[in-house]
């Protein structure tokens, strides 16, 4: 992606699961800005759909950059340590599902591991 270009990629499917919820992914409108060669801004918009129906909507804000060598394998699809480069974004989600409605409260963090396949999140509440 050049310098300072905009991208919007609608992207269906994924999954998710952890203690308290689990379910899939059915929307994610990811809007991305190169602001370098190895460095990219993400602002992905995301429907997600529990087990038993409740909806989430999760915004969030994204930052991953890296050594050119590194980035330069990640555009080619390679497999890299997610040790070697930052990848890190600040989800919110919002829902109107009383079981879920603790996502309302939290502030969280996430760490990335891009792969060829798609993006993996490691989401953790901030207590």
């Amino acid at each position: 992606m050049p310098h300072g270009s905009r991208v919007t990629a609608p992207i269906a499917g994924g999954h998710f699961e952890g203690p308290r919820l689990r379910g899939k992914v059915l929307l994610v409108a990811a809007i991305g800005r190169c602001c370098a060669e190895t460095a990219s801004r993400a602002r992905p918009r995301i429907t997600l759909e529990t087990d038993d129906g409740a909806l989430i909507h999760m915004t969030s804000f994204g930052l991953r950059h890296g050594p050119p060598e590194v980035i330069a394998a990640l555009a080619r699809g390679e497999r890299v340590d997610p040790a070697t480069y930052y990848f890190r974004t600040t989800p919110r989600f919002e829902t109107g599902a009383p079981k879920y409605a603790f996502l309302n409260r939290i502030l969280a963090v996430s760490s990335g591991d891009r792969r060829a396949e798609g993006p993996i999140y490691t989401i953790a509440e901030i207590l």
